[in-house]
């Protein structure tokens, strides 16, 4: 073999094997983790008696968080947090005992972002919150004052925030219910 030729063939030799990765089956590649946030308000509650500060859910709230739990089916909910208000543990209810979960109670004036992230790493993650702290919830989770308070009679907004890595996204959908009143 002529000098050229042997050096080419080193070459290729060289090249070929010094790139060269361990086989890997297809579709295992291991990337950022996908986190997903779930943030609703607590369904319509009982205001037959304005001096109580933690209502029930009425008939109308209860079959919400029937839906809800319906709607959230698919979204293999993994954790479950609420406030410790009546209104936001029945509205999860449905959602935890399909999921056979145990919620885990926030508090929304104490929590810390940068914590609830990394303890839901890779999680799919029910928030049940109030017409106030569940914006301010959201927004903190995506660094930036994007939603405003809710108006008292929405009960169907799903903000949902999605983490992958550094990235964040979010949305808002908005569900009615033909729940009975």
């Amino acid at each position: 073999m002529r000098p050229k030729g042997l050096i080419i063939l080193l070459a290729l030799f060289t090249l070929f094997y010094s790139c060269k990765e361990e086989s890997k089956v297809e579709g295992t590649e291991i990337g950022p983790e996908v986190s997903t946030f779930y943030f609703i308000r607590h369904a319509e509650k009982d205001r037959s008696d304005p001096e109580n500060s933690d209502p029930e859910l009425n008939q109308k709230g209860l079959g919400r968080a029937m839906h809800w739990a319906e709607i959230l089916k698919e979204a293999n909910i993994n954790a479950i947090y609420t406030t410790d208000y009546a209104r936001t543990t029945m509205t999860a209810a449905p959602t935890e005992v399909k999921n056979d979960l145990i919620r885990q109670y926030y508090d929304p004036s104490m929590i810390n972002i940068a914590e609830f992230k990394a303890e839901n790493i890779g999680k799919n993650v029910l928030v049940v919150g109030h017409s106030n702290t569940t914006p301010d919830f959201v927004n903190k989770m995506i660094g930036e004052e994007k939603y405003p308070s809710m108006e008292d009679t929405d009960n169907g907004s799903l903000f949902i925030v999605q983490q992958i890595g550094d990235m964040t996204t979010d949305m808002r959908l908005t569900f009615n219910c033909n729940c009975p009143d």
